[in-house]
């Protein structure tokens, strides 16, 4: 992880925002009234708010692509158990590649500062 000084804070965060993606995308879908397929947006900054976050508090370029790694494995799984053991909802292939396209771009910010955001903020808070 990366130096912090409330490390568990962040961790525990992600952890929580892993949880709510798990148990969102299990229980009735809510209806919103929304266009058809827009739902595909909500799959892409979910994903990307998911990675994002671990390219923040994770340091290594191995740990940040093994996060990446397992939430793609998640979001296939997810999919998976949508349509196999729910009867409310679908498992959509467009929405992989939604989450998909939502990982690469949160990925992407490894290369970026903003990954460093966690940090600063850590710091900022810590005063």
């Amino acid at each position: 992880m990366r130096d912090f000084h409330r490390p568990w804070l962040w961790l525990a965060v992600w952890i929580f925002g892993l949880a709510l993606c798990i148990v969102l995308s299990l229980l009735p879908p809510i209806e919103l009234g929304a266009p058809h397929d827009s739902d595909k947006l909500g799959h892409l900054l979910a994903y990307f708010t998911l990675t994002a976050w671990a390219v923040s508090i994770f340091r290594s370029r191995r740990g940040q692509f093994l996060a990446a790694l397992g939430l793609f494995v998640l979001g296939l799984s997810l999919e998976f158990a949508q349509a196999q053991l729910t009867t409310t909802r679908l498992g959509d292939p467009r929405d992989a590649v939604a989450n998909t396209l939502g990982i690469l771009a949160g990925l992407a910010l490894a290369f970026t500062p903003a990954a460093l955001f966690l940090q600063r903020l850590d710091r900022r808070l810590s005063r």
